[in-house]
């Protein structure tokens, strides 16, 4: 690769999949909430959370922290969140049954607690006393059912929640969900936000949920504004009045935000923005919980051929992108897993490539691709780390003797072509945790799920898949999940690069920033620092 062009990509290095940041709090009673369709800024809907009176920009306390985002809010319900960023957003408003932690276990929300029978296919949860929505009324079990209900019509066959067979109310604070096959794993699904069932016609107009935070104000791609829930449940946390989410969308313009003051806390920055930073911010350091990836259409011409996806990966760099994007902070993967998540990570899967051109070109000679072959990777324009990984991957298959041609699209068309469609041969992106249940992860090399958009099809794999899903037995259970990684791995069904690093600054004004292996911006945890 040569050093002049990795300079230019180093130089145009942005921060990566959303930023996050906040503006002067403050909301109005007549503050507007857009709809979900993004196609005008100017589409808005009345929001009836919005009851507070409007505070001017300059009377910002401290007690109002500021968090900006390159990438918007798709939606204020819950239920048809699609992305990362939103769902981090929506963590501070709405709670399931049960909600995940900052180490990745479960613990009860609008629950108290619950039992799992021992063949796993009963569970059974008792609503926490006194428990309301933010309009104050109370959370009732036929809520949580019409939740349940709506969720999975609304995710249709592709729903986690499609394997309830029966929901059963026992009684005004008991609730039981039967499910049609043994499953271990289901109490993960269950973070899925509970909605009052009063509220069914203006769920995405109205935005009304459990959490530490109502939400006071919401203008499409301008902002998001959160104030304190005094009756919510936990009533131990101490943490700040108000916040705002600002969106935007140029990722330079954020940065210079963070460093002017105006916003007080940003997500995803490079490590050289991090090394511009002055002593009035604390950065705290992390990974994304994200497998990224050069994603590989299966069913594309010469990536049918096992031996040029696996020479595919002999001829990609992995520690030369970790170095040029994020000074070798990342953490380098070989397959899709979550390294950190050590509960059902498979190390063994780490080492099964080397950067090895001379063995890249053996494998395509193999293949018949002694010349090479010309490979259109597909990016998304608005993801910077995923332009400039692109960049850097086009001239390292170059070496291999592979013709790339890069072809940048909006977020929208890459959804509909890529990833529903699955019209295209390649891609660069990043997946995070949508739960914490392994199953989830797996499921997208399933060969008929509904999200195995590059087509990776496996009888081997989709038989162990569904033995792992059968099982209760968590010591089989790891070892099944150990499996399906290693084939994942082996057979290449794509180039898994890297868990990138996160570095989050913050304004030293506030602590107890907390970073989760879920999307979650946690705001019920920061508080003023004294």
């Amino acid at each position: 690769m040569k050093k002049k062009s990795v300079t230019k990509i180093l130089l145009s290095v942005m921060v990566l999949v959303v930023s996050i940041a906040l503006c002067a709090c403050g909301g109005d009673k007549n503050t507007k909430s857009s709809e979900t369709d993004n196609s005008s800024s100017e589409k808005t809907t009345e929001t009836a959370a919005a009851s507070q009176t409007e505070t001017p920009a300059g009377d910002s306390e401290a007690s109002c922290l500021v968090f900006g985002m390159t990438q918007e809010v798709g939606s204020v319900d819950p239920h048809m969140d699609t992305d990362a960023a939103t769902r981090g957003v929506l963590f501070n408003v709405f709670e399931g049954l049960v909600k995940p932690t900052s180490t990745g276990d479960i613990i009860p929300a609008v629950a108290s607690d619950y039992t799992i029978s021992d063949d796993a296919t009963v569970y059974t949860f008792t609503l926490r006393d006194g428990i309301t929505f933010h309009d104050d009324n109370p959370v009732t079990v036929e809520d949580v059912k019409y939740s349940l209900e709506r969720s999975a019509e609304m995710d249709g066959e592709s729903s986690a929640l499609s394997v309830i067979s029966e929901i059963t109310i026992v009684d005004d604070k008991t609730i039981q969900l039967t499910l049609a096959e043994p499953n271990s794993e289901f109490i993960y699904n269950l973070s899925i936000a509970v909605l009052e069932q009063a509220n069914d016609a203006d769920q995405s107009g109205n935005p009304i949920g459990t959490g530490p935070f109502r939400i006071t104000g919401f203008a499409e791609g301008q902002y998001l504004e959160l104030e304190k829930y005094e009756g919510y449940w936990n009533t131990e946390l101490d943490y700040i009045d108000k916040a705002k989410f600002k969106f935007i969308a140029d990722a330079q313009t954020a940065f210079l935000e963070l460093q002017a003051g105006t916003i007080d806390a940003l997500q995803y920055l490079t490590y050289d923005q991090v090394e511009a930073l002055t002593d009035d911010y604390n950065v705290i350091e992390s990974t994304m919980m994200l497998v990224h990836g050069f994603f590989l259409n299966n069913q594309y011409g010469p990536l049918q051929d096992e031996r040029v996806r696996q020479a595919l990966n002999y001829a990609v760099d992995r520690d030369a992108i970790n170095d040029f994007l994020f000074n070798g902070k990342s953490r380098i993967i070989q397959t899709h897993a979550y390294p950190t998540i050590t509960a059902w990570y498979n190390a063994d899967t780490e080492g099964t490539y080397s950067y090895d051109v001379e063995k890249a070109k053996e494998l395509l000679a193999e293949a018949g691709y002694a010349d090479g072959f010309e490979l259109e990777i597909t990016v998304p324009s608005s993801y910077t780390q995923h332009v400039n990984t692109a960049e850097i991957i086009a001239e390292q298959l170059a070496a291999a003797g592979i013709t790339v041609k890069l072809n940048l699209v909006e977020w929208s068309t890459w959804l509909s072509d890529v990833y529903q469609g699955r019209d295209y041969q390649s891609t660069i992106i990043g997946f995070d945790i949508s739960s914490l249940s392994p199953a989830t992860w797996y499921k997208r090399y399933y060969s008929t799920s509904s999200n195995d958009f590059t087509n990776f099809s496996d009888a081997e794999y989709d038989s162990i898949y569904e033995q792992a899903i059968a099982t209760v037995d968590h010591d089989e259970k790891y070892e099944l999940y150990g499996q399906l990684q290693k084939m994942i791995a082996d057979k290449a069904a794509s180039v898994f690069i890297e868990d990138p690093a996160d570095f989050i600054a913050m304004n030293k004004k506030y602590t107890g920033y907390t970073t989760y292996p879920v999307s979650a911006i946690d705001l019920s945890l920061v508080q003023v620092a004294e």
